[in-house]
């Protein structure tokens, strides 16, 4: 049976990410915790990632889709940068979830996101730095699904402050 871990920086430029999710070390690491694929979306990236299999662990890639939602379905594990959509995305699709922040971002509010999130138990967060320890040291198992939305609320609440209830 396929477990495969899949990467989104989604429409960003997020070459750290790319460059330790896809290195021998952490492809062993993720084969240790019995993954046997790694599917990464790069987006725009600077340096070659070559599509291989070796002892039993297949690495693809690609840049872009008009839609990750069937990566996102297929996967185990999703790691992905903190944006709002891809994060939601993820949550929306049920899937266990490590959000790595960019710490290159100035004035990130991508890890209030995030830490909210896993402060109500739906995802873990990380840093490209503390990746590999918090991928060894987390219990997906434990994770809360993220409650549906409910749009009714805003149309009531708009309607009520536009005068219309």
């Amino acid at each position: 049976m396929s477990k495969t871990v899949f990467v989104t920086v989604g429409t960003t430029t997020f070459h750290a990410l790319t460059k330790t999710t896809s290195s021998r070390r952490l492809c062993k690491i993720f084969k240790t915790l019995g993954y046997n694929k790694l599917t990464l979306q790069t987006g725009r990236i600077d340096f070659d990632i070559e599509d291989s299999e070796v002892d039993d662990f297949t690495v693809e890639h690609f840049d872009y889709k008009n839609s990750i939602a069937e990566d996102i379905q297929g996967a185990s594990l999703v790691i992905s940068h903190a944006g709002a959509g891809s994060v939601l995305d993820v949550l929306g699709a049920g899937k266990p979830l490590l959000v790595v922040i960019n710490e290159e971002l100035q004035g990130n509010h991508q890890i209030e996101l995030a830490h909210q999130l896993a402060m109500d138990g739906h995802l873990y967060y990380c840093t490209c730095s503390s990746l590999c320890e918090k991928l060894q040291s987390c219990d997906f198992s434990t994770l809360k699904p993220l409650p549906p939305g409910k749009p009714e609320n805003f149309a009531t609440f708009l309607d009520s402050a536009l005068g219309f209830s």
